[in-house]
């Protein structure tokens, strides 16, 4: 070879050698997503705009719009179970939750979060996140099981699982008030204050200054949204008055014929006959009838103000750069509530503040049965129990780099799974130990493949339970039992949603199957009959 060519041949390999590295230079690797859980409380399955009420909710309705919307999403029936779950990716008894948050002696029962689990939160910091959260926390109310005790960097919200939206103190909760953890020290709330504004506001603070430290986010925005007492600010109230004085009967047939326009439940669905706690609305005298209307205008109120806020987070994420690069995941803990404000855990203060319209700052009062029965339209029971009222809720996932357009899954999916999801979009394994102590692997599957609109195996059977309401669902199958009657029944889910429809006399071999699959899981994860359970007083959130 010439020294002429060679040196040509030299200069030519040398560029190109130098173009593939300055390729490779510019491939960067995929840039982890933010996330952010946000958490409804107490909210019925059909509460929202885009899943048939009539409340004003387009942040939500926008989300479902450009996002996935899983019609057949499943929570653990009750505020600490369903937390413990969410935030662990395994069952609630499994993470030492398995009813509330009173202290038993059984350790699947213990009230608090174990150490043979992990959160979400201290799962993601080994993947290099900061993580904050804004609420309700009530999965521990001792200071050492706290938020920052559990993973979290920063928390603002409430310990324990309600109170007064303006003024949020717990006399009857000895030292869970509403605290800033950053200090540990009590917080007491102005004359501006409104809970749900307020956790939205830290919830804005954490995602503006998160941009200067160049980590990507876990933010748990844990709304106590609508739970009561029913709080709402004069404003929002009045978008809402008398738009219930129709009655609930008229209410929910008009419910359930925008959720089968919406495609929200199928053509097969029946609307589940009215609650037996409910009465005949023509029974009722004119002042009852406003009463009513006035609860549930502020009920509506306080679902729509949490929209306006989670319209307040996703503009702080657009105002940072972000939004696009975040993944927003939606849901409730549980079904509507059915409860009222008597009874033990009640100050007479509180009872007394009851009998106060719901549009009276200073009332504190729930919308019972009557109201429930509306908000899980067309659904059987309500919170606390594990027919379908109790344990569905909407879930929508928003995450604009990839989800471009309306996707809608009928495939089941449970609040264990979120764990497996958010480490899947992090690229993060989970833990086999912690802290030197063994976790217990998670019971969850990620939801990726979903909001990446592939193929999704998911489960082979989900299981419920909680104080001794129990069911299993196989397909699709599913087999309940409400506490204390113990009594089997069976239902094709697919086809009779709202579980009206017992098969269990035709199919006594599917019964069996499936009791006997129940129980497997049951003794598996530590589930003890609720009348062998130390019967401790129990928390009434």
């Amino acid at each position: 070879m010439k020294l002429k060519e060679f040196i040509c041949l030299s200069t030519f390999l040398l560029w190109g050698t130098q173009t593939i590295w300055a390729q490779k230079a510019a491939v960067k690797p995929a840039k982890k997503p933010n996330i952010i859980i946000i958490l409804a409380d107490d909210m019925g399955y059909s509460d929202i705009g885009c899943f048939g009420s009539i409340t004003q909710t387009p942040n939500l309705d926008g989300m479902a719009k450009t996002g996935l919307v899983m019609t057949q999403f499943y929570n653990a029936s009750r505020c600490c179970p369903s937390r413990a779950s969410l935030l662990t990716g395994l069952y609630q008894h499994q993470a030492g939750v398995g009813d509330m948050v009173n202290t038993r002696k059984e350790s699947a029962y213990q009230g608090y979060l174990n150490n043979n689990c992990v959160t979400i939160a201290e799962a993601l910091k080994s993947g290099g996140y900061n993580t904050y959260m804004a609420g309700k926390w009530h999965v521990g109310t001792a200071q050492e099981h706290w938020p920052v005790k559990r993973g979290f960097d920063h928390y603002f919200g409430l310990i324990d699982g309600a109170g007064s939206y303006f003024r949020p103190t717990h006399p009857y909760r000895p030292n869970q008030h509403l605290t800033v953890a950053l200090d540990d020290q009590p917080y007491t709330p102005g004359d501006n204050f409104y809970a749900t504004d307020a956790y939205a506001g830290y919830a804005v603070k954490y995602i503006k200054d998160n941009k200067t430290t160049g980590k990507p986010f876990f933010l748990y925005m844990a709304f106590t949204a609508p739970h009561w007492p029913l709080n709402a600010l004069p404003e929002d109230i009045a978008k809402y008055k008398g738009k219930f004085m129709a009655g609930w009967d008229k209410l929910r047939e008009a419910r359930f014929n925008r959720m089968k326009q919406l495609g929200i439940i199928n053509s097969t669905t029946q609307l589940s006959p009215c609650d037996k706690n409910v009465p005949e609305w023509n029974s009722l005298t004119e002042q009852e009838k406003q009463n009513w209307d006035d609860k549930m205008a502020t009920y509506s109120a306080m679902i729509d103000r949490m929209d306006q806020n989670i319209g307040r987070i996703r503009q702080a994420l657009k105002e940072t750069g972000q939004d696009q690069n975040t993944v927003i995941m939606f849901l409730s803990d549980n079904g509507a509530s059915s409860e009222s404000i008597k009874g033990n855990g009640f100050t007479p203060e509180m009872i007394a503040a009851n009998l106060k319209p719901a549009s009276d700052p200073s009332s504190f009062t729930a919308y019972g049965f009557t109201g429930a029965n509306v908000s899980n339209t067309p659904l059987t029971l309500f919170k606390h129990w594990v027919y379908e009222g109790g344990i569905a809720t909407p879930f929508i996932v928003s995450y604009p780099a990839v989800i471009k357009a309306h996707k809608k899954s009928e495939q089941p999916g449970h609040i264990v799974d979120l764990m497996a999801t958010c480490l899947d979009l992090a690229g993060t394994q989970y833990p086999k130990t912690y802290h030197n102590n063994a976790i217990k692997p998670t019971e969850g599957i990620s939801l990726l493949p979903l909001i990446q609109g592939k193929t999704w195996k998911g489960h082979n059977a989900l299981f419920f339970e909680h104080e001794g309401n129990r069911a299993v669902r196989q397909g699709n199958w599913k087999l309940v039992s409400e506490y204390p009657a113990n009594q089997w029944h069976l239902y094709n889910i697919v086809q009779d949603r709202s579980e009206t429809n017992d098969l269990a006399a035709q199919n006594p071999d599917k019964v069996k199957a499936l009791t006997e699959l129940y129980e497997q899981w049951a003794n598996r994860i530590g589930v003890i009959p609720f009348e062998k359970l130390d019967k401790r007083k129990g928390d009434e959130f």
